[in-house]
């Protein structure tokens, strides 16, 4: 059965007033220093399916307020203030993807409602180790140059604007905190459908996102789509569709 939505304001989540009654909601985690906007935009493509982004603090809306740089506090703070509307899906593009999952992780250790389907992009499988460098510290021209180097950069006109770069970067850097703490806590498979998604020209590889398969109680289900780790940009319709499914 399809409940309403909450009528108070959460923070943490963006989204656009629905025209109808919903027929399903889908609550998505942006990657590192994303905006919640990019991926409401998707519901041009989903029609029946209210669309809400999962905003930190630090960033938009919520630019003025201290960034969290610790994945626990984000979660208890995300359950804390947010009441997900059945029936549900919860996607994540990603650090997005490590929220998500930690989200649902935490939903079943409660014993609340859990979404029909847990939808990780362009993120190794939890479990993995990390060997990257500690990027949260590093001066703002050698964080930029890092961005540009594994993300596609930060727009020119971004950039070039000192002002605008530092309005910004804090977000990025609280995001690289949230993964340089972060220790994996076993807890056996997530007792959702899993879908695992990727770009296949993306630094991510086939195996890392293979390695999901571990925390899929049922069948795990991969999509690879052209592109790099923003894949979804060049054809969101292609990615709306499994979405959709």
């Amino acid at each position: 059965m399809t409940t309403s939505p909450p009528t108070r304001r959460n923070p943490w989540l963006n989204g656009r007033p629905p025209t109808t009654t919903p027929e399903r909601h889908l609550y998505c985690f942006p990657h590192s220093g994303g905006l919640p906007g990019e991926y409401v935009s998707w519901g041009q493509y989903l029609p029946g399916t209210q669309i809400y982004g999962v905003c930190l603090p630090g960033r938009g809306s919520r630019a003025a307020e201290p960034p969290l740089t610790d994945l626990d506090a984000v979660v208890r703070a995300v359950l804390a203030e947010t009441e997900f509307v059945a029936p549900y899906d919860l996607f994540g593009h990603s650090l997005g993807a490590l929220l998500a999952y930690e989200v649902t992780r935490e939903l079943a250790a409660r014993g609340r409602p859990l979404p029909e389907r847990l939808v990780v992009s362009a993120f190794p499988a939890p479990h993995l180790p990390r060997h990257e460098a500690r990027l949260s510290g590093l001066p703002d021209e050698e964080l930029v140059a890092v961005l540009d180097e594994r993300y596609g950069g930060i727009p020119s006109q971004v950039a070039a604007d000192p002002d605008l770069l530092a309005f910004l970067l804090p977000a990025f850097r609280a995001d690289f905190a949230l993964l340089e703490s972060y220790r994996h806590r076993e807890s056996g498979p997530l007792p959702v459908p899993l879908v695992v998604l990727g770009g296949e020209a993306d630094g991510v590889t086939p195996d890392q996102l293979d390695a999901w398969d571990r925390h899929g109680a049922a069948t795990v289900r991969r999509h690879a789509f052209p592109g790099g780790h923003f894949y979804f940009r060049d054809d969101p319709a292609a990615v709306a569709a499994v979405l959709a499914g």
